[in-house]
Parts: structure tokens; C-alpha cells; sequence
């Protein structure tokens, strides 16, 4: 491998202008080569001149990228240190808080006849004590990664600088390349300085001390570092290209059973309803492997922005073995309800088994089968179904919105607990009351269900607003998912008047429907207009050379950004298809429809989720944020203050160890504060390293 592919894997994406220009650097030896003088028809002295200003031209330029890598070192060098002193004062005092718990335990013991609640009391220390201990364990393993990251930048600039001047001397036939990186290089800050050397060593020796027991190869295995270039496993390869080519045989069996159907006494509505939800998951995450594969390929650090664990989670590979082999199941499942008579089992058996087999591989508590990324899923879930009482993180509202692209999935999933509660009988049969989708009470129960994603980002928006008491962007984003609220109120009414109450030519229900076609478009020009200048950060009029997009861009040709533009006003809009289509053709024809809309806007969603992260990336760059950032103990305004007022003093570090022993001992007696705090951990960390810089 090429150095310069070498440096492009392996750099750390946020610190992607820190680095040495290889590239710019090698191009501007490659030009200086064609550009001199032909030694056959020019003088020797003229030769000599034109390398000579050559040299001082490319030296300032070595010069200038040596300043930049060592200033930036110093600054990444400087946090690191501070960050450390904080850990220490985090450790320090939880070792303190613990050996005081511990001899005032044992008193407490003699006098457990006396006191009621002791066991409760003691509990919650205890869960406590245990939930502190993994805190500091995983704020010891990021700081390491950050430290491994800092190792790797100063290799890889010092091998840059080698390379290039290797080159240099090679093709001007010189000297001096060498001797300026053992004068300047060899002499530079960022090279010499063995800081980083240091913290490594001390972190591995507390971390097995303290944290570990003792256990040296426990502790190497909680700090070991991912490989920075992530190889590929042949056989995942293999198994995702085998399950993907029974997947397109089984369809194409599946599409030939449906034209020519073995038993007419199959309900294909029913079929599609039950079917339908499961493939719209599975494209999803199969194009959900698709986008790792991009942003991993581009540099856009989504371990990073989902704040998912970098030793453990699930490469692009994974995903689309997973959604592959998922999808091999969910082709043979079909054709099992196809051919149920043949087989003699009960056709609506087969949808039933495929998911409750998924149910229960998600809730899986056994340590198998990506435990760690079900648990992951399982957590967010739950975090954006109690969206109002929760911190919301990116990877909430970014899963949030992946549910807004999913609602045929709810409906579907609603239609199934519905049909299998009042509708199934296990035998075909083709009188089968619909009472799940023509009932009033149905359709307002799906109305409700149709509107539980919107209201998930809704309740998330407040919640920001709450946290941050900024009004633009969170309440007016809020304002946007309220659209939805209107637009499926007069639709279901609309719905109720003409499939319920047969009664389509009244000036009520004429009314219902322009008002659902009103709140419809006022909804969609509102989410494409925060697609494009608020999620993705486009339409910047200070673009430059990059018009309509912005400033900086991450993937590689222009194309994508304004296919991307084009695909998602057009999508945006599709509904129109379903208003102008859907009530004109049969049930069996509109459910249909309905599978192709929603098959757009998964799709949607995947071209989206480019570069929704790509803008997040990008901020993270402006702040050259490469690893999350953990504290320990919750911290209160007043206490903020207090700390804040210390990091401005000389010796602030110094007092702030053991300020920050009075204060953890102090915030330990408060239980309520271990959940409404979490959100400001991490804030006076980050205000202590850059005032600038949010969390």
C-alpha cells in the first residue's frame, strides 16, 4: 500500500487538516520535476537556480505544515494532561467516598435493629457504588483512546515527513531533504515530546490497580484499541453474497406464486399487511449497512456521533449479513404461507413464528448474537418511547426519525395484533370480516398509532428546548412534526366520512379532505426546507465555488449533493401519488401503492442519513472532537460555577483535585440528582478544556 492510502485510512477523520498535505507536498515535487530546465539545452548555473528557488519554496511550505502539527499537538497535548488531572480527581475521590462508605457500613451494621430503611439505604449505595465504578472504567477507556489516536498522529506525521523528503532527494538528486528533517523534524515538538508515552503507561498501571484488581490482562482487554483500518472478514463477504443470492431466488419463486396462485383462498390483503412491515425493516437495514460502508469509505465518523462503544459494534459487513440472512428467512416464510395447504399448516401460523422469532432475537439476554448492539437498540428504544423524561442524545432523535420513515411499519404491526386478537381463523377463509381497517374505532386507533413517531421527535424537541432554553432550532423543529398532528387528524376524518360513513359527496367531508391536502403540503415544504438548511447544511450562501451547497463537503463529487437535493424534494411529495392514485383502484391495488410509497421513503431516508451525519461530522471536525467525552460525578449550577472560577487560576488543576473530592462527597448524599445531572457531566470537562466547545 501507497503511503498516501496508508495516511487516509488510518488518520482520524476530525483532525483530517492537523495532518501533513502528502498529496500537496508529492504533487508539488512531481511539478517541479516536469517544469525544470532540460540540462541539453540549458546551462548548469540556470538549473542550479531554478532548484534553489524551488527548495525555498518547498522548505517554507515544510516549514508551515511542521508549525501547524506542532501547535496542534501542543494544544491536543495540553488536553490530554488536563483531562488526565481531572480522571485522577475523579478517581481520588470515588477511592475516598468509597473507604468512608465502607467504615461508616460497618458501623451502621451494629445498629441494624435500629434502622429501617438500612437495607434500602444500602442497596442504593450499592447500586450506586457499582454504577460510578463503570463510569470511571469507561472514561479511563476513552481517554486511552484519545491518547492512542494522539500516538498514531504523531507516527504518521514523522513517517509523512520522512517519506516526502525521502522523495524529495530522490528526484532533485540532493541532500538537503535529509538534512532539513534532522535539523527541523527530528528536532520538532510533536516528535521528541514522549508525553503521550507516559499517560499511556500511567492509564494502563491505574486502570489495573485501581479499577481492575490487579488484573493486568482484565485491564488490557477493556483499553485494547480497535484496528485503525477496519479489514474485512472473507467470510462475512461470502455469507452476505450467498444469503443474497438465495434472497433473489426465492423472490423470484415468490413472484411467479403470485401470478399464478396454487390456492385462491388466500387472503393476498392480509398477506401484504403481514409481510409488509417485516421487508420495509429489512431493506432498511441492509441500506442502513450500505450508509456505515459510505461513511466509513468518506471519513464521516458515525462511531463517533452515535457515541456507540469502538470496540464493540457492528461493521457495515455485519449489517448486511444480518439483513441478508434476515431476509432469506423473511422470502422462505412467504413461501411457506404460499404453499400452506401443501404443507398443512395453518397459513397464518408462518407470519405469527417469523415475529416472534425476531421479538425474541431482540430481547435476547444471553451475551450472544451482538448482544452489545441489541442492548444498544433495546436502550435507545426506550429512551424515545419516555422521550419527554430523558436527556436526548443524537443517536435518539437520529433513531426517532428512522421511525417517522416507518410508520406503514407500525400501522402494519397494529393491523397484525389486531387481526390475530378479533380477525384470524387459523383455516383459509375468504368471508373474513374486516373489522381491523373499516371499523371507526380501528381507523382512529391507527390515527394515534400514525401519529406516535411524530410525537416521539415532538416530545424530544421540548425536551431540548428545556435543556438548552433555545427556542430556534428545538421548538420551531417542533413546530414542524405538529404539522403532522393536523394532517392525520383531517385525513382520518376525511377517511371516517367516506369509508366509514359511505358519505362522499358531502360539503363536510369535502371539507376534511382540503384540509388534509392544506396541512399536507404546508408539512412538506416544511420538512424538505429543514432537510436541506438544517440537517444537511446545505443552500450556505457563502458556498463559494460549491453553489447551493456549503462551504465544505465531504464526499467526493458534487453529483451526490444535488441528485440528493433533487431525490428528496420529488419524495417529499410522493403522498400526492397515494391522494391521486389510492382512491380510485381496489384495496388489494392501494395496498399495493402503499408498499412502493413506503419503499420510497426508506429509501428516502437512506440517502438522508449521508448526510445528516455528514453535517454532524463536520461540526465535530470545527471542534476536532475524535472520542466522547465522560466525567463522573453529578454536578450541580452552583458547583459548575465554583469549578469554572478554579480553571482560571494558575493553579487550577491543583485546586480542582481537591475541590473535587469535597464535591463528590457532597453530591453523593443527593440520589435524585444521579439521573437529572447526566446531561451536564461532561460539560465542565469540556468547558475546562475549551470554553468554546460544547458537548
Amino acid at each position: 500500500m501507497k503511503f498516501a492510502e496508508h495516511l487516509g485510512a488510518h488518520i482520524t477523520p476530525e483532525w483530517r487538516k492537523q495532518y501533513i498535505q502528502y498529496e500537496a507536498m508529492k504533487e508539488m515535487l512531481y511539478e517541479a520535476q516536469e517544469q525544470a530546465p532540460s540540462p541539453e539545452v540549458t546551462d548548469e548555473s540556470t538549473i542550479h537556480r531554478f532548484f534553489a528557488r524551488f527548495d525555498e519554496r518547498f522548505f517554507q511550505f515544510c516549514d508551515k505544515e511542521l508549525s501547524k502539527i506542532n501547535t496542534f499537538f501542543y494544544e491536543k497535548i495540553s488536553e490530554a494532561n488536563r483531562k488526565y488531572a481531572s480522571l485522577k480527581a475523579d478517581l481520588e475521590a470515588y477511592n475516598e467516598h468509597t473507604n468512608k462508605s465502607a467504615h461508616l457500613g460497618g458501623l451502621r451494621n451494629r445498629r441494624q435493629s435500629r434502622m429501617v430503611g438500612l437495607f434500602k439505604d444500602k442497596e442504593k449505595q450499592g447500586l450506586s457504588h457499582t454504577r460510578k465504578h463503570n463510569d470511571l472504567k469507561l472514561a479511563f477507556s476513552e481517554f486511552y483512546l484519545s491518547l492512542i489516536l494522539l500516538q498514531n498522529y504523531q507516527n504518521l506525521n514523522f513517517t509523512g515527513f520522512r517519506k516526502i523528503l525521502k522523495k524529495h532527494d530522490k528526484l532533485m538528486q540532493t541532500q538537503h531533504g535529509g538534512e532539513w528533517r534532522q535539523g527541523n523534524v527530528e528536532m520538532a515538538p510533536f516528535y521528541t515530546n514522549k508525553e503521550v508515552d507516559h499517560l499511556i503507561h500511567e492509564v494502563e498501571q491505574v486502570v489495573t490497580s485501581d479499577l481492575e484488581g490487579g488484573n493486568r490482562s482484565k485491564a488490557m482487554k477493556r483499553l485494547r484499541v480497535p484496528p485503525l483500518g477496519e479489514k474485512q472478514n472473507p467470510w462475512t463477504t461470502f455469507r452476505v453474497g450467498l444469503f443474497s443470492g438465495c434472497f433473489l431466488v426465492l423472490t423470484v419463486c415468490i413472484v411467479i406464486t403470485a401470478i399464478f396462485p396454487l390456492d385462491s383462498s388466500l387472503n393476498w390483503d392480509t398477506a401484504v399487511q403481514m409481510y409488509r412491515g417485516l421487508f420495509l425493516v429489512i431493506l432498511m437495514i441492509f441500506l442502513l449497512g450500505i450508509n456505515t460502508y459510505g461513511w466509513r469509505s468518506s471519513g464521516v465518523n458515525h462511531v463517533l456521533i452515535f457515541e456507540i462503544d469502538p470496540r464493540h459494534h457492528l461493521s457495515h459487513q455485519q449489517l448486511l449479513e444480518l439483513a441478508s440472512f434476515l431476509a432469506v428467512l423473511w422470502a422462505l416464510n412467504v413461501l411457506a404461507f404460499l404453499y400452506s395447504k401443501f404443507l398443512s399448516i395453518p397459513p397464518y401460523a408462518c407470519p405469527l413464528a417469523l415475529v416472534i422469532f425476531l421479538i425474541l432475537y431482540l430481547i435476547n439476554p444471553f451475551p450472544i448474537l451482538h448482544y452489545s448492539s441489541r442492548m444498544w437498540l433495546l436502550k435507545i428504544l426506550f429512551h424515545i418511547l419516555t422521550a419527554p423524561f430523558h436527556h436526548v442524545g443524537f443517536a435518539d432523535f437520529w433513531l426517532a426519525d428512522q421511525l417517522n420513515s416507518l410508520s406503514t411499519v407500525l400501522l402494519d404491526f397494529e393491523y397484525m395484533i389486531c387481526f390475530y386478537g378479533f380477525e384470524v381463523k387459523w383455516l383459509p377463509d375468504p368471508d373474513t370480516t374486516d373489522i381491523c381497517t373499516r371499523n371507526v374505532y380501528a381507523v382512529a386507533i391507527r390515527a394515534v398509532i400514525s401519529c406516535l413517531p411524530a410525537w416521539w421527535r415532538f416530545a424530544q424537541c421540548l425536551r431540548r428546548y428545556r435543556d438548552t432554553k433555545l427556542a430556534f432550532p428545538h421548538l420551531v423543529n417542533a413546530g414542524k412534526y405538529s404539522t403532522t398532528f393536523f394532517n392525520v387528524l383531517f385525513a382520518t376524518l376525511y377517511k371516517v366520512e367516506t369509508v366509514v360513513n359511505d358519505n362522499t359527496e358531502s360539503i363536510q367531508n369535502h371539507t376534511f379532505f382540503f384540509l388534509w391536502i392544506t396541512f399536507a403540503i404546508i408539512s412538506s415544504c416544511y420538512t424538505l426546507t429543514w432537510d436541506l438548511k438544517m440537517d444537511w447544511g446545505l443552500l450556505d450562501s457563502n458556498a463559494g465555488e460549491n453553489r447551493f451547497l456549503r462551504e465544505e463537503i465531504v464526499y467526493a463529487y458534487k453529483f451526490y449533493y444535488y441528485f440528493a437535493i433533487m431525490e428528496d424534494s420529488i419524495l417529499r411529495f410522493v403522498w400526492t401519488l397515494h391522494v391521486s392514485l389510492g382512491e380510485g383502484i381496489l384495496f388489494q391495488q392501494r395496498e399495493a401503492l402503499t408498499t412502493v410509497l413506503a419503499s420510497f421513503e426508506v429509501f428516502r431516508r437512506f440517502v438522508w442519513n449521508f448526510f445528516r451525519l455528514e453535517n454532524e461530522h463536520l461540526n465535530n471536525c470545527g471542534q476536532f472532537r475524535a472520542v466522547r467525552d465522560i466525567s463522573i460525578a453529578p454536578i450541580d449550577s452552583n458547583d459548575q460555577n465554583q469549578l469554572e472560577e478554579m480553571m482560571d487560576e494558575d493553579d487550577g488543576v491543583f485546586t480542582y483535585r481537591s475541590e473535587k473530592r469535597k464535591l463528590l462527597s457532597s453530591h453523593t448524599k443527593r440520589s435524585k440528582s444521579s439521573s437529572s445531572m447526566r446531561s451536564r457531566r461532561s460539560s465542565v470537562i469540556l468547558r475546562f478544556k475549551d470554553p468554546g466547545k460544547e458537548g
